[in-house]
């Protein structure tokens, strides 16, 4: 009979990822028998994570056993480790560290040895177990999806073929085959969430609810669908929110209901922070600055990134650049009467017009100049008032920091000497004129006002 043309290829490699306690122990054993005179090659993956003084010891105890089930169960059988170097930061989460660097290590080894997929573990009661903590931890359709059964990531394709089995049945089969397995003390610790919940909470939970671990089962299950239909709708909202250069384009984001918009931005920024590393603060405050941000604001990122506001248009800029860009950015306009006079390099127009009173002199205004920062500025608010530093005068007025990229302008006086002129600090939006460059009562004077794109079109 020939072979099913639907049958899907048995892989030729197949890796499972081994810590040497109970569950993937037993998943090791129970691959090993299914695989035995397949011809399959059994790769045994294990992460030495260098935290704990018997991590020496669990790597003796799994080259003895994986020698053991060799001779005695699957010949192709190989056992690969690979000991961390690095360490948590301080302040840093070591459960989220050691989970990081584990599927790292392990995606590394697995390309290593020619595998295209690694088995997991991880069975019912540790699904259930995380859809609490996510739910506890204020996690949305996303986070209560919990484990997914098959999952793509670093290439590979991930899979826990016992995700539907509680740990009862797992501990039956270790049992079953007296297989000898690590206990690691830090299982216990109560300082980590997980193992707060499990031997604190659980307990209780299935005392009043004994079908809890297939109830919350069934919430991931729930959650992966509307997951799957949420990033489905926010891939399609997102490619049609972009432009060629790939900025999300705010007015085209704000006709959008707020859900999509909230999934919509969430989908766009994860093309530079994964989703387990966008912070929910970043994604609360966009949410919140950015339908009436003004051109030039910008939203760090961290590690030399930011997010920048221009022109309509959100993009992803470094830091670096952005900087050089703004100081090779000093535009210099004649002004010779009122009106708006725009500025494509910095986003917006300068607004002149006729002034009785409270307006800069005449004077200043023929020779205009734009550029930013460069630090040591100092602003006067009120003639009677000493002048301050910039950014105590920002911070003073409750200008956000985010606020304060906006041009500063400058009028030149020419003093009637040749290659000899004055420079007065005119106008820093958010705070308004210079009170050093105010005209003297009766004198021509001009009002000034710095008008971003997005105002300039709404008519502000």
């Amino acid at each position: 009979m020939s072979a099913d043309p639907q049958a899907p290829a048995v892989p030729a490699v197949v890796a499972v990822a081994i810590s040497g306690g109970r569950d993937s122990t037993a998943l090791l054993h129970a691959v090993l028998r299914a695989c035995r005179g397949s011809g399959v090659q059994v790769q045994a993956l294990h992460v030495h994570h260098g935290l704990m003084s018997e991590a020496d010891d669990w790597v003796r105890h799994l080259e003895r056993q994986c020698r053991r089930w060799r001779s005695r169960i699957h010949p192709l059988l190989s056992l690969q480790v690979e000991r961390l170097t690095d360490r948590p930061v301080a302040g840093e989460s070591v459960e989220a560290w050691a989970r990081q660097q584990r599927y790292a290590a392990l995606a590394r080894m697995a390309r290593q040895v020619g595998a295209a997929h690694v088995l997991l573990a991880h069975h019912r009661t540790d699904q259930a177990e995380t859809v609490l903590l996510q739910a506890l931890r204020g996690g949305g359709a996303a986070g209560l999806s919990a484990m997914p059964g098959v999952m793509q990531r670093d290439g590979l394709q991930w899979h826990r073929p016992w995700l539907s089995r509680p740990a009862s049945a797992v501990a039956a089969y270790a049992a079953r085959f007296r297989l000898s397995c690590i206990e690691d003390p830090s299982n216990a610790d109560p300082r980590f969430d997980r193992n707060r919940l499990r031997h604190q909470v659980m307990p209780v939970l299935r005392q009043g609810f004994p079908q809890c671990e297939r109830s919350l089962q069934q919430v991931a299950a729930h959650a992966q669908a509307a997951q799957a239909l949420i990033a489905e709708i926010a891939s399609l909202d997102a490619s049609e929110l972009q432009d060629e250069s790939g900025r999300l384009l705010r007015s085209a984001w704000l006709r959008l209901s707020p859900a999509r918009q909230r999934f919509a931005l969430q989908h766009w920024l994860q093309q530079f922070e994964p989703l387990s590393g966008l912070p929910e603060s970043l994604l609360s405050r966009l949410l919140h600055e950015l339908p009436s941000a003004r051109n030039g604001s910008q939203w760090p990122l961290g590690e030399g990134w930011t997010l920048g506001l221009h022109r309509d248009g959100l993009a992803r800029l470094q830091l670096a650049s952005v900087r050089a860009q703004l100081e090779a950015s000093c535009v210099q306009l004649s002004v010779c009467g009122p009106g708006r006079y725009p500025v494509p390099a910095w986003g917006g127009a300068l607004e002149v017009e006729r002034s009785q009173q409270g307006g800069v002199a005449d004077r200043w205004l023929a020779d205009i100049r734009l550029r930013s920062r460069q630090g040591g500025e100092q602003f006067q608010t009120a003639p009677d008032r000493p002048a301050r530093s910039l950014k105590k005068q920002f911070q003073a007025a409750g200008v956000a920091a985010w606020a304060r990229h906006a041009p500063l302008i400058y009028g030149v006086m020419a003093s009637g000497i040749a290659e000899s002129s004055s420079e007065c600090l005119l106008l820093v939006p958010g705070l308004g004129l210079d009170a050093r460059a105010l005209a003297a009562a009766g004198e021509p004077q001009w009002a000034l006002r710095w008008i971003a794109d997005q105002d300039a079109e709404s008519g502000t």
